[in-house]
Formats: C-alpha cells, sequence, structure tokens
C-alpha cells in the first residue's frame, strides 16, 4: 500500500482532470466553456495550494500572478499586424514582437515567478493577519498598474484578439502538469520542510529549518503556476478585463480550496471542480434556466451561495470535503 500511495495520491486528481476533458469534448460548445473554466480553475487553485496549503499562511494575493501571466500571454500574442492600431501605447519590445502559444505560456509562468520573488522577500517574514493583509494589498497594486499603465497592456479596457487555444487537450494538459509539480513539490524535501513551518514554525526554526526561505520557495513556484494558469485562461477566454482576474476570482477561487481542503492538493482539485459546477449552474440560472419551468435568480445569487456554503463548511467540517487529506485506497475489511 505503501508503494502506490502516491500514484493513487496524484491518480486521484489527474484522472479527475482527464474525465473532465473527455467530457469537454462531448458536450456542445455553450456548454464547454464551463466545463473548460472549471479544468482551468483547478490549475489555478492547484497553483495557489503550493503556497497556502503547505504553509499555513492565508495569502490574497495569488490572483495577482494569475492576472500578470494572463496579460503578458495575452499581450504578447495579439497579431502583430492588428498590435500596433489597437495597442499603441505598449513598450516597443512588447508592441513589436509576437510569441507563438506554448512560448507565451512559458513567459506567463515566468513573470508570475518574478513577481513573486519580489514581493515574496519582504513578505513572507510575516504571517496571520499581517500576511493576509499585505498579500491583499499586492493585489490591490497589481489591478491597479494592470488597470492604469498603458505600456503595459490595454489599461481599463479589455484586452481582445487573443487567439483561443486552450481548448480541450491543452486545458487538461495544462492542468495535469500543474497538479503534477504541485505534488513533486509537496513530496519533497522542501515541501516537507514547509509543512514542519505550518505545524510549529518555532519548532521548526529550532530544528534548522530557514523558514522565510521555505515560503519563499513555495511562494515563487506557486507565482510560476498561478502565472501559467493565468495563461490557459486568457487562451480560453480569447479576451480579458482586470475586472476578471479581481477580487472575484479571489474569493471563487479561495471558496474552492476551502470548500475542497486546504491542506491537500486531492482536495484543491475536488474544491474548484464542485465550486466550478455550481457557480456555472447558478450563473446561467442568474440568465434564466429552462427546467421545464423557466428558473431566473437575481443577479449575484451564485456568489451568496458560494460565500454560504464556504460558511457552511468552515462551520461542519473545516477540514474539507476530503478532509483535508490525499485520496487514499482503503484495504478491503479494513
Amino acid at each position: 500500500m505503501r508503494r502506490t500511495a502516491p500514484l493513487v495520491e496524484l491518480g486521484g486528481p489527474v484522472l479527475l482532470l482527464v474525465a473532465a476533458g473527455v467530457v469537454a469534448t462531448l458536450v456542445s460548445r455553450s456548454t464547454q466553456i464551463y466545463v473548460l473554466d472549471a479544468i482551468v480553475a483547478a490549475a489555478m487553485v492547484a497553483g495557489i495550494y503550493v503556497f497556502i496549503g503547505n504553509s499555513g499562511v492565508l495569502s490574497f494575493g495569488q490572483i495577482s500572478f494569475v492576472a500578470v501571466g494572463a496579460f503578458a500571454a495575452g499581450v504578447m500574442t495579439v497579431p502583430l499586424a492588428l498590435k500596433g492600431s489597437i495597442l499603441r501605447d505598449l513598450f516597443p519590445i512588447l508592441r513589436d514582437h509576437e510569441l507563438g502559444n506554448l512560448q507565451s505560456l512559458a513567459l506567463a509562468a515566468a513573470v508570475g515567478a518574478v513577481l513573486a520573488a519580489v514581493v515574496g522577500l519582504p513578505l513572507m517574514r510575516l504571517s496571520g493577519l499581517a500576511a493576509g493583509i499585505a498579500t491583499f494589498a499586492v493585489l490591490e497594486i497589481t489591478n491597479n498598474l494592470l488597470r492604469e499603465w498603458r505600456a503595459i497592456g490595454p489599461g481599463a479596457t479589455t484586452l481582445s484578439l487573443v487567439p483561443q487555444t486552450t481548448g480541450p487537450f491543452q486545458a487538461t494538459a495544462g492542468a495535469v502538469l500543474v497538479v503534477a509539480v504541485a505534488y513533486a513539490y509537496q513530496r519533497s524535501r522542501a515541501g516537507r520542510m514547509l509543512r514542519a513551518t505550518r505545524e510549529d514554525a518555532a519548532a521548526a526554526q529550532a530544528a534548522g529549518i530557514d523558514v522565510h526561505r521555505q515560503r519563499l520557495w513555495a511562494f515563487v513556484l506557486s507565482g510560476a503556476l498561478c502565472g501559467f494558469a493565468g495563461g490557459l485562461y486568457v487562451h480560453m477566454l480569447g479576451s480579458i478585463s482586470t475586472g476578471q482576474v479581481y477580487l472575484e476570482l479571489t474569493f471563487l477561487t479561495l471558496a474552492m480550496l476551502v470548500v475542497g481542503g486546504l491542506t491537500s492538493l486531492w482536495g484543491a482539485v475536488v474544491g474548484a471542480l464542485s465550486v466550478s459546477a455550481l457557480d456555472s449552474l447558478l450563473s446561467e440560472a442568474e440568465r434564466g434556466l429552462d427546467v421545464g419551468v423557466t428558473l431566473t435568480l437575481p443577479t449575484g445569487t451564485r456568489l451568496v451561495v458560494v460565500g454560504a456554503l464556504m460558511a457552511l463548511v468552515l462551520v461542519l467540517r473545516p477540514s474539507g470535503l476530503t478532509g483535508g487529506r490525499e485520496l487514499r485506497l482503503r484495504r478491503v475489511g479494513a
């Protein structure tokens, strides 16, 4: 059982994502976008889990890395023939060059990692409420820069004409890659040391673990994975605005992690797919859902319901749907 445990722990999330990818190929285009959104959300949440789940430090800033990854990948894949006319204020190096799909995803990951390294150097010394407030400030600053600085993007307007290359295969392959990297990290020596700081930072430090360094490594890796997921996201939508990678996405992804199970990768994937399914259903109901009769919910109902679900899980099952544990195979009769 011990020898097969890693295969089961990694295989469970991977099979769930592959199953979602298969479903995406079988449904209509209008439904497919919801399935793809759930798969990409799983990549985001797995990236967020790398830091929050392993360190125990709450961060509201991980969507900042999704945002910079999405805009970097989007800006650099807008066709060169059109970029000069619709994005005239860009820095010349951004305006006069174009990248392919895979290159843009690598750039998104690199930009996310660099931003995480820059802000993480001072912030990873913080814990608790101070860390939460500081990372929220990172989210605010990043959003303001992307919205106001037209030399790096479209500013307050929507970035459009981005090639829609994130179909079922790319979304699934990308999410599986993020999950595999997240799992490899948590099984590594660095991952084990970071989880030791989560359980008792003082004891871990007394044992010789550099808490700041281990948190910073995880923060940078999380930034890279979130940036990569942002690249998948913008190539799925074909356009993006700063509002799409701001407070609402921050709330939803944290809700996914909490509902699934904050301290397990299995919980991150389960929470992302289940909350995405609920969110998509409620979104359709807000526009009018035909269930024999037309069900129309007030605008904003989905956020209220997801918030209520998160509160309910925190009260009744604080460890989430998965109990905060990785997938295990039980012995028959055990």
